[in-house]
């Protein structure tokens, strides 16, 4: 698994590729498991199996295994 950085007062665009099953979770499911990870002002986007998230990182900076769901990250 591929690592990243998460910084402080940071904004992110995630990809969310998603299985078979887990392509039946809303885009709500998926923002509280985001907001449950630690970050805040969660959207997600898109429908299926491709879904995209955008949400700031409030806490320290971190770092991190990513889920192999997560096919790219950028800051934004």
């Amino acid at each position: 698994m591929a690592t990243f950085t998460v910084r402080e007062g940071r904004r992110y665009r995630a990809t969310i590729a998603l299985g078979l099953l887990e392509r039946l979770a809303s885009n709500d499911m998926i923002a509280e498991q985001l907001r449950t990870a630690g970050f805040a002002e969660v959207s997600v986007s898109a429908s299926g199996a491709v879904r995209v998230a955008q949400a700031l990182w409030p806490a320290s900076d971190a770092t991190a295994e990513m889920p192999k769901e997560i096919t790219e990250v950028v800051e934004i």
